[in-house]
């Protein structure tokens, strides 16, 4: 960073510390003034890879400009704040409609478990995930013990020298094909042990006997992979946390890893209302449309008690969970509706680069229903004080949306088509105002 760009960004920094709102404000103009905010808008890949490589390069920008350091401690790279912070960054890069680099969904995962349990990894290795030198891919699942982790079998070893001797099989890491460091759940005690036989380490990519065989998804796309450890030595300072106690840590991120993607959801909704304006729509898509809004107000409320208890050192549990299962049901109801409109064969290079992206994370589940009652419920929470709406966020609306309120569309399906249009993708949440 050179000394003009770092003066600025530390003149910033004393501010935004207290200041989230004022972090919100202007971290949103310097988006909309960004000389080259289309290119990376509409930026679309056929290779998983390009895409990698062209998101790496869009954190660099924005890590020379200092936005994306907030929310990380100065002695891993950032320029200190907390959740809140990284929270509201996510979701101006949402509202702007600007894909959220790749590398930094999965930064939500290692990060915070390096800085509690390896603050010396931390510091060694964070600067590089932040500025997109480098990324980390998570090997936790294995063909044998699918989402049941205290049944895996990679099997680390102690040698003579202190350093340990990694072999087994991973399957389903992200970002595996191109990740330079893996962060792998092992097991260093008996099997009958279970979760209190298990360690986290931290695995050079490159290292001596690592074989990373790249998985391709229906659209084509290799954003997963396998991963084999032949006889791997792995240092013992690589370490995360203590020896037999990687279960914690483990639970620790998952806490993290759970909450975060419910910010994407704002902008592939934006995407889908762009698409029904354009194409047309009927009343019961529409209603549809009202339906999932009131989805998004409850997952988004969920999530932002969720980053307020973590950015005050609160412990969340399988409370998380709850997160992401509101995220996945919009998030699969969403991308369901676009797939099944008649007008979907007609797709552009960034369709294909959002849907093949979002696969991997879908989970079928049933669609949300209600009454408008309980509808009406649901949006009065989220704009009443407190509950819900993070530092800068004024409830349903935004500054730029004062006098646009009102509730989803009505169950009966009679919402005109002004429903829809009113749903701006730069609000900080979808304000549909009730034309029934």
């Amino acid at each position: 960073m050179s000394t003009e760009v770092g003066d600025v960004v530390n003149g910033r920094r004393r501010g935004y510390m207290t200041q989230i709102a004022q972090y919100r404000q202007d971290f949103r103009r310097y988006l909309r003034e960004l000389d080259w905010a289309a290119e990376w808008r509409n930026a679309a890949f056929y290779s998983a890879e390009d895409g990698v490589a062209h998101d790496a390069r869009v954190l660099a920008r924005l890590h020379e400009d200092g936005w994306n350091r907030y929310g990380w401690p100065e002695s891993a790279g950032g320029v200190g704040g907390n959740e809140i912070h990284r929270a509201v960054y996510y979701e101006e890069l949402s509202h702007a409609m600007s894909a959220v680099p790749a590398q930094h969904w999965t930064l939500e995962t290692p990060g915070p478990a390096l800085l509690k349990f390896a603050p010396g990894l931390a510091a060694q290795y964070l600067p590089g995930f932040l500025d997109g030198s480098e990324w980390c891919g998570q090997c936790f699942f294995e063909p044998d013990s699918g989402s049941d982790l205290a049944t895996l079998r990679t099997r680390a070893v102690a040698g003579g020298d202190g350093n340990f001797v990694v072999n087994g099989q991973k399957i389903w890491t992200s970002q595996g094909p191109t990740a330079t460091r893996l962060l792998v759940l092992v097991r260093t005690g008996a099997p009958e042990t279970r979760r209190r036989g298990l360690t986290m380490i931290m695995v050079d990519a490159e290292a001596p006997g690592v074989t990373v065989r790249p998985i391709a998804l229906a659209s084509g796309r290799r954003e997963l992979a396998e991963v084999l450890f032949d006889d791997v030595a792995v240092p013992r300072e690589r370490v995360i946390g203590e020896i037999d106690g990687g279960w914690t840590v483990a639970m620790h991120l998952m806490q993290y890893e759970r909450g975060r993607y419910g910010y994407a959801v704002l902008t592939e909704l934006a995407r889908l209302r762009k698409d029904m304006v354009a194409g047309g729509s009927s009343p019961a898509q529409r209603e549809w449309f009202g339906r999932v809004f009131v989805d998004v107000v409850s997952a988004q409320a969920r999530t932002a008690t969720t980053v307020r208890k973590l950015a005050d050192g609160t412990t969340i549990g399988a409370g998380s969970s709850v997160d992401k299962l509101l995220i996945s049901r919009v998030v699969v109801q969403s991308c369901r509706k676009r797939a099944q409109r008649p007008d979907s064969r007609r797709t552009t290079r960034a369709d294909d680069r959002r849907r093949g992206a979002a696969a991997p994370r879908r989970t079928r589940l049933a669609p949300s229903g209600g009454t408008r009652a309980r509808r009406r419920s649901w949006a009065e929470r989220r704009g009443a004080a407190g509950h819900g709406a993070l530092p800068g966020s004024d409830g349903l609306a935004e500054s730029g949306d004062a006098g646009r309120t009102g509730d989803p569309p009505s169950a009966g399906g009679h919402a005109r088509r002004e429903t829809i249009e009113s749903y701006s993708p730069g609000s900080a949440l979808p304000v549909i105002v009730d034309c029934s």
